[in-house]
């Protein structure tokens, strides 16, 4: 086993790769100390120096927040490459690559499971499968998970971890951001809750539809939370944007969010919040 994993080339921040990393002590993005592993990991994948929050797959997330064991659905969905797409790669290898890498045929996880005695209706996304990026599967995952919440009269929770939505599958990635936000407002005339976590990063097609539409809106600390990338935005106005700008806390200070969580405070704010919700 590996005592520290070498980074070749540093990034950007907002581009390094922040999963916590194999090895007996990880270097954490934040702070830069250099801890023990397994301290992290025990703390919600939350570093115990600076609390910057590492990413966690959609599972972990799940086990994070589920008061045991939960109920996965839809988990056969896979794309069937509609368009045949093909960059420096076929989009059917990075299909079969994502699937070798997160055990997920597609970007997201929906299940259901109980939060602090409540039942909830789940729908986690995956970074780990092409960036979290939204296709045709995800689409559909997202939107009979909120059916299937309105059908139970459940509560819903989308956690989003995306870069957008997915290039490969061109005008249908685009065509989920209506097909989920109509589910949405069927929902809402359900009069059931709907509350919308926004992680580490949130861009793009899903912060242009569903992520920004719920009943709640919150984020993870220093989560990147936007449209365009930073990078686009100042080289398209040609200005130097504000420090901070597109984190969490940024869009909480101008009430584009209603709250920044604490993954370890996450899963009791969630239960309070959905209790609110439903009286």
């Amino acid at each position: 086993m590996a005592w520290f994993r070498k980074e070749h080339e540093p990034l950007p921040a907002h581009e390094q790769e922040s999963r916590v990393p194999e090895g007996l002590y990880v270097k954490c993005n934040g702070c830069k100390e250099t801890i023990y592993r397994k301290e992290v990991v025990s703390n919600q994948a939350v570093c115990p120096r600076c609390a910057f929050h590492f990413r966690i797959s959609a599972r972990e997330r799940l086990s994070l927040l589920c008061d045991a064991l939960w109920e996965e659905f839809d988990q056969n969905l896979a794309s069937s490459d509609p368009l045949h797409f093909q960059d420096t790669k076929l989009y059917a290898d990075r299909l079969v690559d994502g699937k070798a890498k997160t055990d997920c045929y597609d970007a997201l996880v929906s299940a259901v499971g109980t939060m602090g005695g409540l039942s909830t209706v789940m729908a986690v996304m995956e970074y780990g499968f092409i960036g979290g990026s939204m296709g045709v599967v995800v689409g559909e995952k997202v939107t009979r998970a909120i059916e299937r919440a309105a059908k139970e009269r459940l509560p819903l929770l989308v956690v989003s971890c995306s870069g957008g939505a997915r290039m490969m599958e061109g005008t249908l990635s685009l065509m989920q951001m209506a097909k989920i936000s109509a589910a949405l407002a069927r929902l809402d005339s359900a009069k059931l809750p709907f509350i919308s976590l926004m992680t580490d990063p949130t861009t793009g097609g899903v912060t242009a539809s569903f992520a920004m539409l719920g009943d709640l809106n919150l984020a993870e600390p220093g989560a990147l939370i936007g449209f365009a990338g930073p990078r686009v935005i100042e080289q398209t106005i040609r200005q130097k944007l504000p420090e901070g700008f597109q984190r969490a806390e940024f869009l909480l200070e101008h009430g584009m969010l209603d709250m920044v969580v604490d993954r370890r405070n996450l899963k009791a704010t969630l239960v309070k919040s959905f209790k609110f919700l439903l009286d």
